[in-house]
């Protein structure tokens, strides 16, 4: 099969993706956002998941024909008509009462559906509960499209393993789980993208499998994160410092080695939601599941009621002080701010009364502005501050020079434990 591949979403998961089928097929980038499509045809990637020289080496000014790498990036729908694989990786979140919202991958069915032609594949890398790809998309592409299923055209799917921020795990080093809506188009789906990927590929026996794999893998960790958050929260009421416990555990060749800390972004913190709606439509109430989530969303509380702590014990009056925040994203080295819960930890602190500030280099204003209504500053402060809270690990943070933000009786706490000795507290 000659390839022409279109991959639908260009965002931290897509672009990688796209910029990397380029080097080998003819690629068109698909992205309903023209501002993003215009920053790209530029050669330039706000969220900094491929570098610009990367980036540019791969784009062409026109559609490619089959046979001829290049990535074309568009927002019309025409440009793709001419493609013969569709990789759809666009984001699947959940709302206010953590029910998953499924309409991006609707809307994309449909986008996919108008161009759908006999013979086609379409590949869904969005993480989904299991079932959703048969049972919500294809019905979609197969009443747009007018085709019929496994017959006219097929599926795969083969879960993204994005890692925003991350240099050395890059998409093509990170195995890739593959499947397809067929045995035949299982291979051919593994084929492709192991033309790709150094790192290999595992191909699933179904598509259901290839699901339930994705949506375990970050519920896992989630399960894991909340279990040394809780014990954060047992050893902090015996004044037992934790990351010396966890340091000392780690020296059992099976310990796992997870850090307390503030569970947010788009996986971790959402995945385990699609995994426990699909087990209650089927009779089952996931405890294990739920429990962790519920322990992992408070940690921005515990964290601001122990900052608060920490400051009267120093004697610093909490009313309307100053406190300076490090990091508003929802991970170190990272633009990424969707579903960070460091905005609960400057929330809580605000219910105080107290003025913060946030700081963070990587952060862009108008985001944090837009998704959280709060301003933001990328310069560090000429200031003094009453407390200084650290919640992202930052590079830029490592080094700080703590001496000139403090008013003399300032507390540093430090949220990812990283500061060492600069920190008068740790999560």
């Amino acid at each position: 099969m000659n390839h022409k591949i279109c991959v639908i979403g260009l965002g931290y998961v897509g672009l990688p993706l796209a910029r990397l089928f380029a080097t080998k097929y003819a690629t068109v980038g698909f992205d309903i956002n023209t501002k993003r499509v215009e920053e790209l045809r530029k050669g330039h990637d706000h969220t900094l998941e491929v570098e610009d020289e990367l980036l540019q080496e791969v784009l062409v000014n026109q559609s490619p024909e089959a046979g001829t790498p290049g990535l074309y990036c568009t927002d019309h729908l025409e440009d793709i008509k001419g493609c013969n694989v569709y990789v759809v990786t666009v984001p699947t979140p959940v709302d206010k009462h953590h029910r998953p919202i499924l309409t991006p991958l609707y809307k994309s069915s449909e986008t996919v559906g108008k161009v759908l032609k006999k013979g086609d594949i379409v590949v869904y890398e969005s993480t989904v509960y299991p079932g959703v790809t048969e049972d919500e998309c294809v019905p979609v592409l197969e009443k747009v499209s007018g085709l019929k299923f496994n017959e006219d055209f097929f599926v795969g799917y083969s879960p993204e393993r994005i890692n925003p921020g991350d240099k050395e795990h890059t998409v093509e080093k990170i195995l890739k789980v593959t499947s397809g809506s067929t045995p035949e188009i299982g291979k051919i789906v593994d084929d492709l993208y192991k033309s790709v990927i150094t790192a290999g590929t595992h191909l699933a026996p179904t598509i259901k499998v290839a699901e339930a794999a994705k949506v375990i893998e970050n519920s896992q960790r989630d399960i894991n994160i909340a279990f040394v958050n809780e014990l954060a929260k047992i050893f902090n009421l015996m004044n037992i410092d934790t990351h010396a416990v966890l340091e000392a555990a780690g020296t059992k060749w099976n310990f796992l080695p997870f850090k307390p800390g503030l569970v947010g972004g788009h996986c971790i913190g959402v995945d385990p939601y699609y995994l426990a709606q699909k087990a209650q439509e089927v009779g089952y109430h996931p405890e294990i599941l739920l429990a962790g989530r519920r322990l992992n969303d408070s940690m921005g509380k515990f964290v601001a009621s122990e900052v608060v702590k920490q400051m009267l014990k120093r004697d610093i009056h909490v009313n309307h002080a100053k406190v300076l925040v490090l990091g508003i994203t929802f991970k170190e080295n990272c633009p990424d701010v969707r579903n960070t819960r460091a905005i609960d930890v400057v929330r809580e602190l605000q219910e105080y009364d107290m003025e913060t500030v946030v700081y963070d280099p990587w952060a862009k204003g108008e985001e944090v502005k837009h998704e959280y209504g709060l301003e933001i500053v990328s310069e560090l402060p000429d200031d003094h501050f009453d407390a200084i809270v650290l919640t992202v690990a930052h590079k830029e943070f490592m080094n700080l020079d703590m001496s000139k933000l403090k008013n003399g009786n300032t507390l540093v706490y430090d949220v990812k434990g990283v500061l060492g000795g600069a920190a008068d507290a740790r999560l």
